[in-house]
């Protein structure tokens, strides 16, 4: 399904090129997001658009070029270094809650219990793949095998 997607996509963003300008509505399906998205990041400054008469237009390199800046959580900095470096074994709790295949509440729970260690850098919590770990090890395997002896 998200390769048909893909293909709709890349078939839209192509008709769109031909004609180098492209509407708000336009920009919301190439970039499957709402309109609205579209809309704020004009008035942040964060896509270039032009106002021609009660309608806005936006030059498809424009829109390439503020995907390709796109705010992305994975590639968030604090202190000039990778917040989430997952190959230094630094995960998000959505990212642990994830792996765990556990509500992203739990994994909170579990931090400000004590029962996962996680550090706050920045507004974001960054847990270490040992914590997932050892939380996997010493709590949710344990009420798995709980649960299935009841």
């Amino acid at each position: 399904m998200a390769k048909k997607a893909k293909k709709e996509n890349n078939s839209t963003l192509k008709n769109k090129q031909d004609k180098a300008l492209v509407s708000i509505t336009e920009a919301a399906e190439i970039n499957q997001v709402t309109r609205q998205a579209i809309y704020v990041a004009i008035k942040l400054n964060k896509l270039k658009a032009k106002k021609e008469a009660s309608r806005w237009t936006i030059h498809v390199d424009d829109l390439a070029a503020y995907r390709e800046h796109k705010y992305s959580r994975s590639k968030s900095m604090y202190r000039g270094k990778l917040l989430f470096d997952n190959s230094k074994g630094y995960y998000s709790i959505n990212q642990v809650a994830e792996m765990l295949e556990v509500p992203a509440q739990k994994i909170y729970y579990a931090t400000r219990v004590g029962l996962m260690k996680a550090t706050r850098k920045g507004a974001a919590w960054v847990v270490h793949q040992k914590e997932v770990l050892l939380y996997r090890d010493t709590y949710l395997d344990k009420r798995k095998v709980l649960q299935e002896a009841c």
